[in-house]
């Protein structure tokens, strides 16, 4: 089962600067799972606490022509936290990042072959590299 939509969805509540009423809390306590990404063990520790308080639905599906599979009840709490967990589970607590450029900070999954992602977007390292380059070539003259 292929819970990566679901951590996908986690993110962009996390990055979401006004959400709904009801996933203000969920944001906030998500958002604190990917500030704690420095320390696997309070990554971890946050997220068996979430998995915990909001316990997964899992059902099974059958729509677009694909077979019987299962799904999560809905892009909800839980989902959001199972996707998460997932990820560690699959590919490690460092998958977790926060972006680099001081201007942004979004959250963001890694999930390059070589654990190399520090940007949130293709925009925000281009910026990144276009600062560096100015700031070399000013160093430079």
């Amino acid at each position: 089962m292929d819970l990566t939509s679901y951590a996908e969805w986690a993110v962009r509540l996390v990055n979401d600067p006004d959400p709904p009423p009801e996933l203000r809390q969920l944001r906030a306590e998500l958002a604190a799972v990917f500030d704690a990404a420095s320390s696997e063990e309070r990554l971890v520790a946050l997220l068996n606490e979430l998995l915990a308080r909001y316990p997964v639905r899992p059902q099974l599906t059958d729509h677009d022509g694909r077979g019987w599979h299962l799904h999560l009840a809905g892009h909800s709490g839980p989902a959001a936290v199972m996707g998460l967990a997932s990820v560690v589970a699959e590919l490690g607590a460092d998958r977790f990042g926060r972006c680099r450029d001081p201007r942004c900070a979004r959250a963001f999954l890694d999930t390059s072959s070589n654990r190399s992602r520090r940007y949130c977007s293709a925009r925000c390292a281009s910026r990144a590299n276009v600062a560096a380059y100015r700031a070399r070539r000013r160093g430079g003259q």
